[in-house]
């Protein structure tokens, strides 16, 4: 099954998937109207800077077993095994905060949602585009991102590609073997905290 995959190496903190989701879960599922909406819709994944105020974009993992499902004291959260995405069912969600709190990622948050009663702040999440996907195309913050940060496919292909470009680069033999960006900044970042 395909998933959303995080590559935040090559993320360039553009923002444009915020937007693209933002719009996405609008009622319109168009920007420029979308901006006029009440309330004003809100992504679902974030761009945050990371250790060294690169971009990273944030999402949901639709863990197994998913820490808010279980802390969820409505029972509002919900996992469709057909898919493996977890939801919120904001008709459920009575706005407790317990879902965030067990969150390890913290990407839940809170607010007026479209899909949620007028007035009513609820717990929302990613929910991979579910609306977009039954329509026969990828999540959105996928399809606007141009770095290739965000990517649509099965976990074991990603989980190849990236155990064949480490190893290429180990595989060379050489002390002076070039690194990937992300590899060398980690290296010295990692160099100069031992030698604090």
């Amino acid at each position: 099954m395909k998933k959303v995959i995080v590559h935040p190496e090559r993320c360039v903190g553009c923002m444009q998937c915020m937007i693209a989701c933002a719009t996405a879960h609008s009622r319109s599922r168009r920007l420029f109207t979308a901006v006029r909406e009440t309330p004003l819709p809100k992504p679902r994944v974030h761009v945050g800077a990371g250790l060294f105020n690169e971009g990273f974009p944030n999402r949901c993992r639709h863990c197994d077993p998913a820490p808010c499902m279980a802390a969820c004291l409505a029972g509002a959260i919900f996992r469709d095994r057909e898919t493996e995405t977890v939801f919120i069912n904001p008709d459920r969600c009575i706005n407790c905060a317990s879902c965030a709190m067990a969150c390890p990622y913290g990407v839940i948050r809170f607010h007026e949602d479209s899909e949620a009663p007028p007035g009513k702040t609820v717990a929302v999440k990613c929910d991979n585009c579910d609306q977009r996907q039954a329509e026969g195309l990828i999540p959105a913050c996928v399809e606007v991102c141009k770095s290739g940060a965000l990517t649509f496919e099965e976990m074991s292909d990603a989980m190849k590609r990236k155990t064949d470009e480490v190893a290429g680069t180990i595989s060379q033999g050489r002390a002076d073997a070039p690194l990937s960006p992300s590899f060398a900044l980690l290296i010295s970042a990692k160099r100069a905290q031992l030698s604090l």
